[in-house]
């Protein structure tokens, strides 16, 4: 028998996810990334869960002391800087290019292509073909979009499916322990701890410092900062960068414009505790990320499925994208080996993960519904309030306990 093909368009964490899991069902695999640089360097902290160590372990990974930084605790601090909530929660948060780079070593550099940019996608009764800018076509028997928030394959099969706003963005940045210790204090350093201004969310944890570096002194501060902005006014405003573009979706960190930072800065001496105010003004590049999420009402197209951000867009709060993927990854290649078909097997996949999917959008709603000025109803403000107390917020922010 021949081997079955499977294409994989997108190269980042769900691409190499489902690249890993077919492989182990004796699929070959070829993942097609759309940049034509390596994808190092993106992304900050990543808050891990049990399932997500297992699903590595399910590829052959094993995450071991080297993986991230173990946090114990979480605290919520009030504007004083005392501490007004406090809970036992042991976690270990890694960064995204560790975890990256354990995927993309384990999956090797021969199945993986930079700079093929996806044109369309054309299938029939017994393959698929994925044709790119270069003028080249590759065939297989199976079509994965892992390619993200603004994935090519969705936009061929669900044009009408469009990111939706949550109405505020993340500031977010690193800082070298060395300095943040000195603001924060080596407990605060060490912990995930959060302030929650009226309609805001400012969290903070330590992760591994440059090259992956673990030792004490070497790590580094990762701060997520949860702000609202109007979808119609503010938020282009702060998308536009110092040349007057103003960009869409999301701004590359280096082009947000100087006067956008100051402006969160001076929101920072205004508004935080002691403590994460100086840690702030250490910062040297703090960046803007837009939140969004996305529902896919179908995920399965004949030999077409999609995977991870490209299907789902989750917030952040959850703190669960990657084990989504993972976790996507791993029905995948089970639903495929269970049908005579393709495309019964995606199907089956459609039926397994799409309700998990929207799952996780509503929990991650939930969770960010505080994120505001402005409520609608007094039934939304009373939600707000609820998920807002400094008790809630450590219960549920990262936690996955509804799989």
């Amino acid at each position: 028998m021949r081997s079955r093909r499977a294409l994989i368009v997108g190269g980042s964490m769900s691409g190499l996810f489902c690249a890993l899991f077919l492989r182990r069902h004796g699929w070959e695999v070829a993942l097609y990334e759309r940049s034509p640089l390596a994808l190092t360097g993106r992304g900050a902290g990543i808050m891990t869960h049990p399932e997500l160590h297992q699903a590595m372990a399910a590829v052959g990974l094993a995450t071991d002391k080297s993986f991230g930084v173990p946090i114990a605790e979480r605290v919520a601090l009030d504007r004083a800087g005392r501490v007004v909530a406090r809970r036992c929660h042991p976690q270990i948060a890694t960064s995204w290019n560790r975890l990256f780079e354990m995927l993309g070593a384990h999956v090797g550099s021969g199945p993986y292509h930079l700079g093929k940019d996806l044109v369309h996608v054309s299938q029939g009764d017994s393959e698929v073909v994925a044709h790119f800018t270069d003028g080249t076509a590759q065939a297989g028997d199976v079509l994965i979009g892992a390619d993200g928030l603004r994935s090519s394959v969705r936009g061929q099969f669900l044009a009408e499916v469009r990111p939706r706003y949550a109405g505020y963005v993340a500031w977010r940045g690193l800082l070298a322990e060395r300095d943040a210790a000195a603001v924060l204090g080596p407990e605060l350093f060490g912990q995930l701890s959060f302030f929650l201004p009226p309609g805001e969310q400012f969290l903070g944890y330590p992760v591994a410092g440059p090259g992956n570096d673990l030792r004490p002194e070497h790590r580094s501060w990762n701060i997520v900062w949860y702000r609202p902005a109007d979808e119609a006014g503010e938020l282009p405003r702060l998308l536009t960068d110092a040349r007057g573009r103003t960009h869409e979706l999301s701004i590359p960190p280096p082009l947000t414009a100087p006067g956008v930072v100051a402006e969160m800065q001076a929101a920072a001496e205004r508004l935080l505790p002691d403590p994460f105010r100086a840690a702030i003004a250490l910062m040297a590049q703090p960046f803007l990320q837009p939140i969004y999420d996305l529902e896919s009402p179908a995920i399965a197209f004949g030999r077409v499925a999609l995977a991870g951000d490209a299907a789902f867009v989750v917030r952040p709060h959850v703190g669960a994208g990657v084990l989504k993927a993972a976790h996507d990854a791993a029905a995948l290649a089970e639903c495929l080996d269970a049908d005579a078909t393709v495309e019964a097997g995606l199907g089956l996949y459609e039926a397994r993960r799409a309700p998990i999917g929207r799952q996780f959008v509503a929990r991650a709603r939930r969770l960010g519904c505080y994120l505001t000025y402005r409520f609608d109803s007094e039934e939304a403000r009373a939600s707000a309030a609820f998920h807002a107390a400094p008790e809630r917020v450590l219960a549920e922010t990262a936690v996955v306990d509804f799989l």
